[in-house]
């Protein structure tokens, strides 16, 4: 059995507070934190540039926030900013930055030598479920008719995706496949720069599927170019309701690539409790409600220990799998 599960608090939180949208923004406007300060560890348009901004743009308009500054730290895939944060931990106390799975994959693998237990953890906040989907006009309608012909020719049956070998794509494959009762290192992966180069590469058959992010699943989906066949959600979404999960096909596996922000080390209690605060409060407010549907993401608000155990259970699946197929 291969999961990323949030902890029954996360998820009842998560569904207290995806009931909560549409009820009316705090009445009073009450602000929790006059300004915040986020740290950007890769490029303007990337997921955690997205996640950063709609963030701040959401508790700066609910009146949550005084005011968001943004700054952009690209560099050692994501380390330059935490080795930033770290070293200078002292002045940046007004400061958050966001950050993702990459944080424990990238750690794992020596990319940069901090992880997250050198930081202080604020809260995990929205997630994309990952999803594997085939050509609009393929043969293949199910996990089970991608297995049945994994099983005829593992070859022939490559599975594409965005990210290098041994990074995310490759990994939600590898576990699928895994928790199939298949041979994870049997997977042929065939990784693309773009997702325009993936796209091609599945519409020209050279590869039989592609293993993506569920919101970008979703919209290649509407635009009528491939089939969603399975989804590592624990049950269908709403965004796309018309989704198979992995588990209700036989295949006990669920992933969401978290997203969620941090603090320098040793930032101070009263500090970390309103920035949590600010955040727990966000998420019942129409402007949040605005940002989360516009970018297609899934509340999972989980904080302090849950958010701690999120982690560590993440770090030892992923660390066992990268064994297993050699990237570690």
């Amino acid at each position: 059995m291969t999961r990323f599960n949030m902890t029954r608090r996360a998820m009842a939180a998560a569904a207290a507070a995806t009931m909560a949208f549409g009820t009316p923004a705090l009445a009073d406007g009450h602000q929790v934190v006059d300004s915040i300060h986020f740290l950007i560890p890769g490029g303007a348009g990337g997921g955690w540039d997205g996640t950063a901004r709609g963030t701040g743009e959401a508790l700066t308009n609910a009146g949550l926030v005084g005011t968001a500054s943004y700054e952009n730290m690209s560099g050692g895939g994501g380390g330059k900013a935490i080795g930033y944060l770290i070293e200078n931990a002292d002045s940046q106390h007004g400061t958050l930055m966001v950050n993702s799975t990459p944080i424990v994959i990238r750690s794992l693998t020596g990319v940069f030598p901090h992880s997250f237990r050198d930081l202080t953890l604020v809260a995990g906040t929205i997630g994309d479920y990952a999803a594997i989907v085939v050509g609009k006009d393929s043969p293949v309608n199910s996990m089970e008719d991608l297995l049945a012909a994994f099983d005829a020719d593992p070859n022939g049956t490559a599975i594409g995706g965005g990210s290098v070998p041994g990074g995310m794509d490759h990994l939600v494959a590898a576990m699928v496949f895994e928790a199939a009762g298949k041979d994870a290192l049997g997977v042929k992966y065939i990784p693309y720069d773009a997702g325009g180069k993936a796209m091609a590469a599945l519409l020209s058959g050279e590869i039989a599927a592609l293993s993506t992010g569920f919101s970008e699943a979703v919209d290649l989906a509407n635009a009528g170019e491939v089939k969603i066949i399975g989804v590592t959600a624990p049950e269908r979404v709403d965004a796309y309701a018309d989704a198979p999960t992995m588990a209700e096909q036989g295949i006990d596996t669920t992933f969401v690539n978290w997203r969620g922000f941090f603090g320098a080390p040793g930032l101070p209690e009263d500090k970390l409790a309103m920035y949590q605060d600010a955040i727990a409060k966000m998420y019942d407010t129409p402007e949040w409600e605005e940002v989360r549907a516009r970018n297609g993401w899934v509340n999972i608000y989980n904080n302090g220990d849950d958010f701690k155990a999120f982690l560590e259970d993440q770090e030892k699946v992923i660390g066992d799998l990268m064994k297993k197929l050699g990237f570690l």
